[in-house]
């Protein structure tokens, strides 16, 4: 397995100084470098998405606002003036909207003759009386609301954590980088040798050809890691939601730090489970409004209209009568709504399905929080083993450096072959990229465990403490 993780630990050797050319250039550029703080900032401030959440926040506070606005009496008005006919017919014609309404007795005989006529008025009318329908429509509303902000919550999660697992992607590439670099040199400074030594016929042309293959292996590992951070550094900016080229990051201080204990647990608790939870209760809230809406409703009404004429029942018709009010008229009185009758059964089916939806949300709730409390243990296991091989790693990169140390002398010596030192080389650079990486992977255990736990803020008092820009 060692063996196999040698080429990309190799391949990061060339990608480190690639990336540090890169990052000269786009400081020279103007480009912005980010610590993990700064990106972790950046991108809660200004990820699409989060700005997304943040709005659709703001649309369901609206709709709560509209909700309350219900019990406001209503007051409608009108003002019309017209030309027309006053050729009026006895009979009963059903509800439509096309045939205009006609008032007034009906003439002996059709005339072709118009008058003006001129009507206004307006309706106050207040429900008095739901029985609970308004109170239930605001809840689910104010349900909507908290469903909103714990989708907010869980978007501003998941973006942090998809910006900082991205930023430490990148720098345990550039480590990958860094080691594939010293494993290069070391290579060409054995292969030299090894070249020297075979031209004066010290050696097996064999051994130096050997050597030229695993500095060429070595170059190509090199190539590899220069492509992971290209490709890491890419990510990094997609994530971030920058379109421009891609940003540099300054990981020397997180490098340098001592991470310390696990950040305590977010006090408002997980997002998902909050986004469950008001989902449930949204899902109630709906209910309830169902389970009110086949109740009566009991306004309060008060009219007041004026109407004036051209015709009269003389059949006098003509000049600028009607343009004016002749007679008003005012009303009040009570009002009961009863629900359609037959409505009953779709109402029952509807209520029905507002009861299950429930259930299936209280259900999606429940594995929620059985998923919520696994990642947590698991990132907890996780930080264990991550803090157990970054205190392992110096020991093994000892090791690893005495024994490429003494392959180096024994071939010097005549005592060892090509491929001792080959493979005592290999040990090194995989012992550097692990101890090099061994930091990174505390703080990713670290960052997991705050994502588990529910909230990035922590994680973000933990770089803090530990000084970390």
């Amino acid at each position: 397995m060692i063996l196999r993780r040698a080429p990309t630990v190799c391949a990061a050797v060339v990608l480190m100084m690639a990336g540090a050319h890169a990052q000269t250039r786009e400081s020279t550029a103007g480009s912005a470098v980010l610590t993990l703080r700064r990106a972790l900032e950046y991108a809660d401030a200004n990820y699409p998405t989060v700005r997304a959440a943040v709005e659709q926040v703001h649309a369901s506070s609206a709709a709560v606002a509209a909700a309350r606005s219900a019990v406001l009496p209503r007051f409608d008005a009108v003002w019309q003036t017209n030309r027309a006919t006053v050729n009026n017919v006895f009979g009963q014609l059903l509800p439509q909207s096309v045939l205009s309404s006609l008032s007034g007795p009906v003439l002996a005989s059709s005339s072709p003759d118009s008058v003006w006529g001129t009507a206004a008025g307006g309706l106050l009318s207040w429900e008095a009386l739901d029985f609970g329908l308004r109170v239930s429509i605001v809840r689910e509303a104010e349900a909507a609301v908290a469903r909103a902000r714990a989708g907010e919550g869980m978007t501003r999660l998941t973006v942090q954590h998809d910006v900082a697992r991205a930023f430490l992607d990148v720098v345990a590439a550039q480590q990958a980088v860094t080691a594939a670099e010293a494993d290069v040199e070391r290579r060409q400074l054995i292969a030299s040798t090894a070249r020297v030594l075979a031209d004066n016929q010290l050696r097996p042309g064999a051994e130096a050809s050997r050597a030229d293959a695993e500095r060429a292996v070595a170059l190509t590992r090199a190539i590899q890691a220069r492509q992971a951070l290209a490709i890491a550094r890419t990510r990094l900016t997609a994530v971030l939601g920058i379109t421009g080229n891609p940003v540099a990051v300054d990981a020397s201080a997180l490098l340098e730090a001592e991470p310390p204990g696990p950040a305590p647990p977010a006090t408002e608790g997980h997002p998902l489970i909050r986004y469950g939870q008001a989902a449930v209760d949204l899902a109630r809230a709906r209910e309830s409004v169902l389970a009110v809406t086949g109740r009566p409703r009991v306004l309060i009404q008060m009219s007041l209209f004026a109407r004036g004429s051209g015709a009269t029942p003389d059949t006098v018709f003509g000049g600028m009568r009607g343009l004016g009010f002749d007679r008003a008229n005012w009303a009040a009185g009570v009002q009961v709504l009863f629900p359609n009758l037959f409505d009953f059964a779709s109402l029952g089916a509807r209520r029905a399905e507002a009861a299950a939806l429930t259930r299936a949300e209280a259900a999606r709730y429940d594995e929620i929080r059985v998923k919520v409390t696994s990642e947590e243990r698991a990132a907890e296991a996780m930080l264990a083993a991550a803090r157990e091989i970054a205190r392992n790693t110096p020991v093994q990169l000892a090791a690893a450096q005495e024994s490429e140390r003494q392959a180096r002398a024994r071939y010097a010596a005549g005592l060892a072959s090509i491929v001792e030192v080959a493979e005592a080389q290999t040990l090194l650079v995989q012992a550097e990229y692990l101890h090099a990486v061994a930091r990174v992977d505390v703080w990713r255990a670290l960052l997991a465990q705050a994502v588990a736990r529910g909230a990035i803020a922590p994680f973000i008092d933990t770089l803090r403490a530990a000084g970390v820009p």
